[in-house]
């Protein structure tokens, strides 16, 4: 869910507010792998925020308001609170995976997207959006796994400002660049609102506990999910992380970007 909320930004780049330039032709399977190392490389900066997000949106589940502790009042606080009780790598909880997630979700979606390009697949009216569509999607499910256990992992932490189930897992563990950032910046308050509730779902759906079957413990599925939610926390109970993941969006999507149109470049230059 999260990628597939993202691809709708990572267009954005090329140039919104401008006339994009044609990009240099790249050999599909290297760009693959450059678009996996951007995003990792983003990834690295903008993982604390991801950490937060998810304790926001675990905090007070299945629990009216105002009847639970609040460990995390907002986003500055919720960091502090992170790195003075967990330490400085309490900000980093799930970087390994998630660097995995990013590498395996990323690497597909911008992948795919650059070989419809060169297929002349986005020529057609409407075909980029089909295709960024379909990239983003393919990217989301085959990286669905890993996007489980960066949650479990971003999940876990000491008793004291513990929230949601614990699963205790061990892991080994220039201008146009101006006008991207304006450019993701106000189109990723119309993703926060519109997808922050599908990831507040996505988490708790990943995060909870399983019974002798695997089966959940809490949810039996996505509709049942959102209405318990709904029922117990109200509204806004779906709207919880919604200040990170805007402020990760921003960030994240331009470093993605400015990272692989930097390698695709280079790549460029020695073919």
């Amino acid at each position: 869910l999260q990628m597939v909320m993202a691809s709708a930004v990572s267009a954005v780049p090329c140039g919104v507010l401008s006339p994009s330039s044609p990009r240099p032709a790249v050999w599909p399977p290297l760009d693959f792998c450059l678009g996996a190392l951007a995003c990792c490389t983003a990834c690295v900066f903008t993982n604390p925020l991801e950490v937060v997000k998810t304790r926001l949106q675990l905090q007070g589940e299945l629990r009216a308001r105002g009847s639970y502790k609040r460990h995390y009042r907002g986003v500055l606080q919720a960091l502090w609170v992170v790195g003075r009780t967990d330490g400085i790598r309490g900000l980093q909880k799930g970087l390994s995976v998630g660097l995995m997630y990013q590498g395996v979700m990323n690497g597909v979606r911008l992948g795919s997207y650059s070989y419809c390009e060169l297929l002349g697949l986005t020529s057609f009216h409407g075909g980029s959006l089909l295709s960024g569509a379909g990239a983003g999607a393919l990217g989301a499910f085959i990286a669905s796994p890993a996007y489980l256990v960066k949650t479990h992992l971003q999940a876990q932490s000491v008793e004291a400002i513990a929230v949601g189930h614990q699963h205790n897992h061990l892991w080994l563990g220039s201008n146009r660049w101006l006008t991207a950032l304006i450019a993701a910046m106000i189109s990723g308050v119309a993703v926060a609102v519109t997808m922050t509730p599908f990831d507040v779902i996505s988490t708790r759906l990943y995060n909870q506990p399983v019974d002798e079957c695997r089966r959940g413990r809490l949810y039996h599925g996505f509709a049942d999910c959102m209405l318990k939610v709904c029922q117990a926390e109200g509204l806004f109970g779906l709207y919880k992380g919604m200040g990170p993941v805007f402020l990760r969006l921003a960030p994240h999507t331009v470093l993605s970007m400015l990272f692989w149109d930097l390698m695709r470049d280079q790549a460029a230059k020695v073919n």
